[in-house]
């Protein structure tokens, strides 16, 4: 069973990126990556994790509320695509640790600068 979980989560991630790319016409989805996909054991709810190119608090409001705007077509989608008997609910959720990444790669640079003057 964790194994088709695992299965379901990436076909979700990838099915899901695919449609923000060619259905979705929302422009404040434009820049949004999906990271990963968390799936309930009964496959019941999804929450998908997104990124997005910009780190502005307004820019992943309005990802996210694009994203919820999207959401009956997205799932439309899904449920034709997927091989699954019910299309899971769907949640959205920005995904911080990029962000949380690139903070750490600065803090190292700076390091780096300081043992080098």
């Amino acid at each position: 069973m964790k194994y088709r979980i695992g299965r379901v989560e990436q076909e979700i991630q990838r099915e899901v990126n695919d449609i923000l790319l060619k259905r979705v016409r929302d422009p404040r989805v434009s820049g949004v990556t999906i990271t990963g996909v968390d799936v309930t054991g009964d496959l019941q709810q999804a929450t998908i994790y997104f990124s997005i190119l910009s780190d502005t608090a307004s820019s992943a409001s309005k990802a996210l509320a694009g994203l919820n705007k999207a959401k009956g077509l997205i799932r439309r989608e899904l449920g034709q695509r997927l091989t699954i008997y019910k299309t899971p609910e769907l949640f959205f959720k920005q995904d911080d640790s990029i962000r949380y990444g690139e903070h750490i790669d600065q803090l190292i640079r700076q390091l780096h600068e300081k043992e080098n003057d």
